[in-house]
């Protein structure tokens, strides 16, 4: 039996305690996707311990060498791309370590790569906001001159049902033209968020275990 749950994480120890709380209740993990869709299927048996990784890699090859050195040390690789970041291991084998990382430090590292991509994808959207204030078009006007928003001439001398229809007609682009900026500004607003978030993960693991 297969089943779909949707969660989303910015700590990967978190991740890692759940996805192993779900194992212990029969559910192994398939698959991920970017949404934060966790597939599982239930088993009899599912391996309990899983450890999740964030690297991207410029070949193909390099990729491949990274998923054999653990698959060497008994973890499999579960999912993950050499694009997407992310990687998901869970243990193979009883006699396998508990852990992927070879010291505190590189656990914490991961908490900084994914940082240090938030902040890369928050930057590529700066130039984006800056060309649409610069323009004017972030659509303030939306809260100070709604009616500015509606473009069809003498609209607001129209009366009765004809004003009804051009109105109706209107609205739905007079909303676009006016919260395009949303589409904007919420995801540079995540992705900021994200960025701080991650490094204080970093910080907080990496001072917790003694790495510094």
């Amino acid at each position: 039996m297969m089943k779909r749950v949707y969660k989303w994480f910015f700590d990967f120890a978190k991740e890692e305690r759940w996805l192993s709380e779900m194992a212990r209740d029969g559910y192994a993990l398939v698959t991920i996707d970017f949404l934060g869709r966790y597939t599982f299927q239930q088993v009899e048996r599912p391996r309990p311990t899983y450890r999740i990784d964030y690297r991207v890699f410029s070949h193909a090859s390099d990729f491949e060498e990274y998923c054999a050195l653990f698959e060497d040390s008994g973890w499999n690789h579960l999912w993950g791309t050499k694009n997407s970041g992310v990687q998901y291991f869970v243990q193979a084998e009883e006699g396998a370590p508990d852990d992927i990382f070879s010291d505190m430090a590189s656990r914490a590292g991961r908490y900084k790569r994914l940082s240090a991509m938030w902040l890369s994808v928050f930057m590529a959207f700066v130039p984006i906001a800056v060309a649409l204030i610069m323009t004017n078009q972030y659509g303030f006007a939306a809260f100070t001159s709604p009616k500015a928003l509606y473009l069809t001439p003498g609209l607001w001398q129209m009366s009765g049902a004809r004003f009804w229809r051009a109105f109706l007609f209107e609205t739905p682009f007079a909303l676009g033209r006016g919260f395009l900026w949303v589409v904007f500004l919420a995801p540079l607003i995540f992705y900021l968020v994200a960025f701080f978030k991650t490094q204080l993960l970093y910080r907080r693991y990496f001072k917790k275990n003694g790495a510094a």
